[in-house]
């Protein structure tokens, strides 16, 4: 199963250059890297990104993270993937951009 992160371009230019992080600066006070989704994605974009620009949409595929991924009830009492250790390169399957378009980010068709 695919979740997502969604970092700001210096975030995911952190994570290029030194192959891991300890994730964006919620993340870190937080304790845990979120995640989310694929049905969670665009509310996470629209309540924490809103009008964000230069944003970057990494899938991680969550076999690989095995035990340090855990499931917890988070908004509106859904369960959402947390990764407690640092996100490392490897993790990501994939990133692309995920531009604002019309004041909302668009995501990659067949996503949502």
């Amino acid at each position: 199963m695919l979740i997502f992160k969604i970092f700001r371009s210096d975030e995911w230019a952190d994570l290029r250059a030194n192959g891991e992080t300890q994730g964006a600066p919620i993340d870190i006070a937080d304790g845990y890297v979120h995640f989310s989704t694929a049905e969670q994605a665009q509310e996470t974009a629209d309540k924490h990104f809103a009008g964000v620009e230069d944003l970057f949409l990494l899938g991680v595929e969550t076999d690989p993270l095995g035990d340090d991924l855990k499931w917890e009830v988070s908004r509106g009492d859904a369960l959402f993937p947390h990764l407690y250790r640092n996100l490392k390169l490897a993790d990501v399957a994939w990133a692309q951009p995920l531009p604002l378009v019309d004041g909302r980010h668009e995501f990659p068709a067949g996503l949502l």
